[in-house]
């Protein structure tokens, strides 16, 4: 059992939950800030558990479902076939086992932080789960893919206030747009493939060096959707600062790609935008806690 578990977490990456978290975590403090609470009545540390917890639990099941859904794909792809369902590793009873569990413990979490956030959860749910089919039929999967994780700062808004502020949706815009930006990157890797198997994606329409274009200019939208909640919420230096940071990083993650060298792709995937995730926090937390409104 614990070394099924085990190849599990390795088959979803369970470390890559770093991507959204932090941008989930910053509209929770972003919501604490408009509210005026204290620590003392807002209970901060009780809801941001329950966050995380939400938070794991939505991603572990979506990805295991993903798995299991792509699963004859991966099979057939060289890139992808090594993976755990394909291999054999893992049986799909016991990924689907986990996938039921992880919702389970996704809608505990969403009733733990409130009614809204409660009947939201199946949404959530079904939103996540639509992503592994789209690219049997769309090439505006990657946005959807950068929905699912765009959510999450809105819903931890939610989890805090118990209700939506419009303003929040500038950071699931940001966070859309970046995802899409770095999964069309991603998924230049199988151009060839898609192709080949009349899946959809950006690249297969318009090419690599298109594709790595379009996957700039979300990513352009990106800083002008955090400029544009910066500018709403009347944040500060720092948070200003901070979307500096983050363009220089994005800048260094597209010089490492080019239409005809893809080696560095996993090191503009998964490294840079870790460090575009956690930078993004942390600037933007000091800001919420050191800078009064205005300043």
């Amino acid at each position: 059992m614990w070394k099924r578990l085990r190849l599990t977490l390795d088959m979803i990456k369970f470390e890559h939950s770093i991507f959204a978290l932090p941008f989930a975590l910053t509209g929770a403090l972003l919501a604490f800030r408009e509210s005026g609470a204290t620590a003392a009545s807002w209970d901060p540390w009780r809801k941001v558990l329950w966050i995380v917890i939400a938070m794991v639990g939505a991603r572990s099941a979506a990805m295991a479902f993903n798995r299991l859904v792509d699963s004859e794909i991966d099979a057939r792809n060289p890139r992808t076939r090594s993976r755990h369902l394909p291999a054999g590793l893992l049986s799909r009873g016991f990924a689907w086992g986990f996938v039921a569990v992880s919702a389970a413990v996704f809608c505990f979490a969403a009733y733990q932080l409130n009614t809204l956030c409660f009947r939201l959860a199946p949404l959530a749910l079904s939103i996540v789960f639509f992503y592994s089919f789209t690219k049997r039929f769309t090439s505006f999967s990657h946005l959807v893919l950068g929905f699912s994780l765009g959510i999450a700062p809105a819903a931890a808004w939610i989890a805090v206030s118990g209700s939506l502020d419009p303003r929040i949706l500038w950071l699931t815009a940001a966070v859309t747009f970046w995802t899409a930006g770095f999964d069309i990157i991603y998924s230049c890797q199988d151009y060839e493939f898609d192709c080949a198997e009349d899946l959809f994606s950006v690249p297969r329409v318009i090419g690599v060096a298109g594709a790595l274009r379009l996957a700039q200019a979300l990513h352009v939208l990106m800083v002008a959707c955090l400029l544009a909640l910066v500018w709403s919420l009347h944040l500060g230096l720092l948070a200003i600062a901070g979307v500096g940071v983050i363009v220089a990083v994005l800048v260094y993650e597209h010089s490492l790609v080019k239409p005809n060298d893809l080696s560095r792709v996993n090191a503009a995937f998964f490294t840079m935008n870790g460090y575009v995730s956690v930078l993004f926090f942390l600037f933007w937390a000091a800001d919420i806690f050191l800078l009064k409104p205005g300043s």
